[in-house]
């Protein structure tokens, strides 16, 4: 299967952007998106959990702390730490609980991170859901950002929602369903049109034009 890099990103945004009127608003003021990729493994379905629900920057303290403690995320060495410790470095009784059962799954081999790179999109998706913690938004993050899976779209993500409401001067954000509805008109490059959303997000918060 085809992946996204670096040198593919910016072809098909540029694609995109002659497809699509909207698109092409972004690709024209701000260019083509960050690639955004993230290593596969432990650490980034970790990393991606803690993001549920909170603000990226949050997540990334908590993340950070426990890379400190931990000096390498592993599995192993995250079931070594007590709740009260995790809790200490920023997890919530919940997130706790996802980060255990994720741990002690990847190492009993319930489920292998290896073997998900290799599967096509749907079953890699399905063996992802397994993971008590994991729904189908933390699941699609991981298809596009770290196995960089070119046609994934992120499922009630809220900053492609509001992206999408203020590109078309909407009243009211579409439901998750609806944007999904309205996706398909960007297949097979789903996840390259995410990337143009996030960075028209992003690029108008930075310019003092928040949503």
């Amino acid at each position: 299967m085809k992946l996204i890099d670096e040198n593919s990103l910016p072809k098909i945004s540029q694609k995109l952007a002659r497809r699509d009127p909207h698109l092409r608003v972004i690709y024209k003021k701000y260019g083509p998106p960050p690639l955004w990729a993230r290593p596969a493994g432990f650490a980034t379905v970790l990393k991606i959990i803690l993001e549920q629900q909170v603000s990226l920057a949050s997540a990334q303290a908590c993340f950070d702390k426990l890379a400190k403690r931990l000096e390498i995320i592993a599995p192993d060495r995250l079931v070594a730490l007590t709740d009260a410790e995790l809790k200490t470095i920023g997890f919530s009784r919940q997130k706790a609980g996802y980060a255990r059962h994720v741990s002690e799954a990847l190492l009993e081999k319930r489920v292998d991170l290896d073997v998900i790179a290799t599967l096509p999109d749907a079953d890699a998706k399905t063996e992802l859901l397994k993971l008590k913690g994991v729904g189908e938004w933390t699941a699609d993050i991981y298809l596009l950002m770290a196995l960089l899976r070119p046609d994934v779209m992120p499922r009630g993500d809220l900053a492609l929602h509001v992206s999408w409401q203020k590109l078309m001067s909407a009243a009211n954000r579409p439901t998750s369903e609806e944007f999904l509805a309205i996706a398909e008109r960007w297949r097979p490059f789903r996840s390259i049109a995410a990337r143009l959303l996030w960075h028209f997000y992003l690029s108008e918060r930075s310019n003092g034009r928040k949503s």
